[in-house]
């Protein structure tokens, strides 16, 4: 139960991430203002969303980063307790399952002599 909410908060922050991560604007951007765009107009006033998209973007990193820790720990904890329950291993019972194929002795190699025919040779004259 509380790995599936892990997953699911953890597959929210990294959407968020990106689309924090593709809304904030390059250094390059910043020229714009000094030929008269007026930044002092905008929804985050005269500094810009700089600081505010950074510092979110550094929450939702941080928080990305435990979620990772935590999903780590789980798929841990659970190949040790598998482990200790005495379970088959389910990758060795794949491997186990598909067998290779047999190579018998007794399958004939057919060898045939493929030599190209000569030009007189088995070859239709052509229609006058």
């Amino acid at each position: 139960m509380i790995e599936t909410v892990i997953v699911v908060l953890h597959l929210l922050v990294a959407i968020g991430l990106v689309g924090l991560v593709l809304m904030q604007q390059g250094k390059g951007a910043e020229t714009g203002a000094s030929f008269g765009s007026g930044a002092s107009g905008t929804v985050f006033g005269s500094q810009g969303s700089g600081t505010f998209l950074s510092r979110l973007t550094a929450i939702l990193a941080t928080i990305f980063f435990l979620t990772s820790l935590g999903l780590a720990y789980y798929a841990s904890h659970k190949a040790s307790a598998v482990q200790e329950a005495g379970l088959p291993d389910p990758m060795l019972q794949i491997e186990q399952a598909a067998p290779e194929a047999p190579v018998s002795e007794d399958v004939p190699v057919i060898e045939e002599d493929f030599t190209p025919a000569s030009a007189g040779e088995d070859v239709p004259a052509a229609p006058e």
